[in-house]
Order: structure tokens, then sequence, then C-alpha cells
């Protein structure tokens, strides 16, 4: 296609981004939702040009902005007390499902290699950032459970492309060293956490030094692909290594950064989300056409094959979440940080938890970088593909409902409650910064104000970003 033809098709997918929000909106669906089921619409419309996705360039282009995006707005006290729920879930579950669907699969086809099997499930098994992000957000969750979730997404899906690179080295090579496996899943966890962190802070030298807006904006977005590349160069984790800068960026932006310029940051990066998620579920649907045409070019033969086995990989990942929960729920020790609740509201929180595990970009890109020489390619992609739409039509669709049902989403009148006690904070914080900034002008800017003002516009700047969702608990 033409260069010119590739702009007008981008015109138009940008389009098809306003009004698919526009009818999601109208009709309360997800966003997630709208744009895929739009996009396979669209797949099928003549004269809509094939799409194939590279997955190094969605990994590479979508992904670190997007991780850097909900980790720069994570609450670290949240996400500190939430540590041992996310670990629970970003490793624990990641690696219980991938074993969970490989032994299932390898049950129901013998002759397919352990190692393949495994590969599947480790391509499934994480729970998506940018569709649960997109989802979650939505809704009137309590802070604590909101946090959890948005935690487990920024760390879950290096479990998952771990193991999925363990997996396909054993396909290949026929050899598995549960040593050697160990030793890289720690290289790629602490590497590139630390490379993250490193990153993260000469990030935040520069911007202490920039100043204008434009330029700080810039940086930070800079910043995160830089992130992701120098952590891919040294064998690391790009995920966790963009989520350890977003997380060192949003610890010291209130002492480093003025409020006017996190104000405007927040803006460009609300808008720069919104448009790469919906570009991204629009692929997702496009892609559909492209996955079936190789799926032995559409072959009904194959797909009718490969019918029973995406059926059983479908509802063991959905299955294997509660169950991973409910062995959880028997210690209690991962989620006493939720609150105290009866058995009751647990039952409810944990069951919004597990069915919260909405698939996106990242299964379909490890998806599609599945090597074409080894077996099973086409159950691959089936795979894939119908667990993102399933989880992401159906869960994403009823999870609001659901949390409303049981009594975890705030109703109406609490809500208005919040957001009023919500409207008061955020005025004492704006006349607690603005009669400080008088007393300083009068009195001077001496060491001790200048942190008296830090402090205020880091309670104001708070106050914020956080109007958009109530500040609610678990705990009754």
């Amino acid at each position: 296609m033409p260069l010119k033809a590739q702009y007008e098709f981008l015109v138009f997918l940008l389009l098809a981004v306003l009004v698919l929000e526009y009818v999601g909106r109208r009709l309360k669906l997800p966003p997630a939702a709208s744009f895929i089921t739009g996009g396979m619409l669209l797949a099928f419309l003549p004269g809509v040009p094939k799409v194939e996705i590279d997955p190094d360039l969605i990994m590479l282009v979508f992904l670190p902005p997007l991780l850097m995006s909900s980790a720069y707005f994570t609450a670290w006290r949240d996400f500190k007390a939430q540590l041992r729920g996310i670990v629970s879930l970003a490793l624990g579950a990641v690696i219980f499902t991938t074993v969970s669907t490989g032994m299932v699969l390898h049950l129901l086809l013998p002759g397919l290699p352990l190692a393949v099997c495994f590969a599947i499930g480790a391509i499934v098994s994480p729970p998506d950032a940018v569709a649960a992000t997109a989802v979650l957000r939505k809704l009137n969750l309590p802070n604590r459970l909101l946090s959890l979730l948005e935690g487990e997404s920024l760390i879950n899906d290096a479990t998952g492309l771990v193991l999925f690179g363990i997996a396909v080295a054993a396909a290949v090579t026929g050899l598995f060293s549960a040593s050697r496996a160990f030793e890289r899943f720690l290289w790629l966890s602490i590497g590139g956490t630390a490379v993250g962190l490193v990153t993260g802070w000469l990030g935040m030298i520069i911007i202490r030094r920039l100043g204008e807006t434009e330029l700080v904006i810039t940086a930070t977005l800079l910043l995160s692909t830089a992130s992701y590349i120098c952590a891919e160069a040294i064998g690391g984790s790009g995920v966790l290594s963009t989520v350890a800068t977003g997380l060192v960026v949003s610890w010291h932006q209130h002492d480093a950064v003025y409020a006017s310029t996190r104000v405007r940051a927040h803006s460009f990066w609300k808008s720069l989300v919104f448009i790469l998620e919906s570009f991204l579920f629009i692929l997702i649907g496009l892609s559909l056409r492209e996955v079936l045409h190789r799926i032995n070019s559409g072959d009904a033969q194959a797909l009718y094959a490969n019918a029973v086995p995406v059926a059983a990989v479908i509802v063991t990942v959905v299955l294997a979440r509660f169950v991973w929960l409910g062995m959880c729920a028997l210690t209690i020790w991962p989620w006493r940080h939720l609150g105290r609740t009866s058995g009751r509201d647990m039952a409810a929180n944990l069951t919004i938890i597990g069915w919260s595990g909405m698939r996106g970009v990242v299964t379909l890109a490890a998806a599609l970088s599945f090597p074409s020489d080894l077996p099973g390619r086409d159950l691959v992609l089936l795979s894939s593909f119908a667990v993102i739409v399933v989880t992401v039509l159906i869960q994403g669709s009823t999870l609001a409902p659901l949390a409303r049902i049981l009594g975890v989403a705030a109703s109406a009148e609490h809500l208005a409650r919040e957001e009023n006690k919500t409207a008061v904070r955020k005025r004492l914080a704006a006349f607690r910064h603005q009669s400080l900034q008088r007393n300083l002008e009068e009195k001077g800017f001496d060491h001790e104000g200048d942190i008296l003002d830090q402090r205020s516009l880091q309670t104001y700047q708070a106050n914020q970003m956080r109007s958009h969702r109530p500040v609610m608990s678990i705990s009754k």
C-alpha cells in the first residue's frame, strides 16, 4: 500500500475511534469491547486493507508509553500497601494458569510437545495492562481493590513473557533446564528492574534542569521508550524496566516539576493513552481476518479440529484464576490488606478480582511471535485470539453489572457523597496552597518554607489527579 494510502487509512481509523467511542458510551459498553467489535466488523468490509501486526513494533511503540502512564499515575503508597496481593496475582496466578493450561492441552493433544503446550499457556496467562485499565477505570471500585488490580496488570506481563521465552526455547532445542530457567527468570526480573530504576533516576536529574513544560513532557515520553530499549538490550525485562521508571518519576515528580507542568502533563498523557488504547483494540479486531487466513487459509476442517482445544483453553484460563484465588483465600495472607471485611464481602471482592482477567495486546503480540516452524502454530493463533475476544467482550462487558450486584461498586448516592468530600478536600488544599504562597512572598523563600510549599503542591496536585476517582475503602 502506498504511503499516502496508509496515512489515509490511519485517518480513517482515527475517525472510527471517535464513532466507536460514542456508540460504546451510548450502549454503555466498555471501550475495549466496542473497539474490538468495531475492528472485527471493519476487517470484513470491502476495501479495507489487510492488516498485519508486527509484534516487535507493537511492543516497542505502544506498550512503553501505556505502561509508563499507568505507573506514573499509580499512588506509590497504595502500590506498596497492595504489594503482597500484587505479587500473588502477577507471579503466582500467572504461573499457575500457565501450568494448568499446558497440562490440559497436553491431556487433550498428547501428540503436541509439552513445551508448546506450556508456551500456549504462557501466552494466554497474563491479564493485559491495557485491557484491564481501560475497563477498571470506568468502574466505581474501592481504591484498595482498584490499586490491587492495576498493580497486578503492571507486572504480570513480564512474568508471562518470561515463561513464554523459556517454553519456546525448550520447544526449539528440545531441552529444558530448571536451573537455567530460574537463572534467566532472575536476570530478566532483577536486570529489568535495575535498568528501570537507573533510567528513572538519571531521567529525573535531566528533567529537573529542563524547566519548560514542553521539554519535560517530551523527556518523560522519551524515558518510557529508552527504559524499555535499554532493558531489552541487556536481556532484561523491558516491561519491568518501564514500570520501574514510571514509579521513580511518579515518586519524585512533586519536588522536581512545577504543578502547572504536571497538570498539562496529565492532559497530554490522558489524550495519548486514549489514542493508543483505541488503536490497539481496533488493530486486534482488524487482525481477525489475517489470523483466519493463517489458519491454513481459512480451512474449515482446521478450525473444527481446533475447536475443542480452544474451548478448553478459554475455560481453563478463566477457572484457573478463580482456583488460585480460592487457594490463596484459605491462607488469607495476601488479602489481609483488603481490610476487615466479612466472609460475604471477601467473597465478593475475590469474585471481582477473578472476573477481571481480561487479555489483550501482549497475548496477541506473543502469539504472533511464536516461531512458524514449531508445531501447533494454528492452535496458538486461534487460542490467543479467542481468549482475547471472550475475556474482553464477556468479562469486560459484565464486570460493571457484576460489581453492582455484589455490592462492590459504589452506589450513586455514595459516589455523590464521596465526590463532595473530594471537592471539599481539593478546595481546602487549594486555599492552603494560596495562603502559603502569600506568606512566602511576604517573608521570603527560605529552605523550610520551600519544603512546606512543595508539600502543599503535592497535596494539591494529588487531589487534582484523583478528582476523577473518589476515595473509598472496602472496609466498613
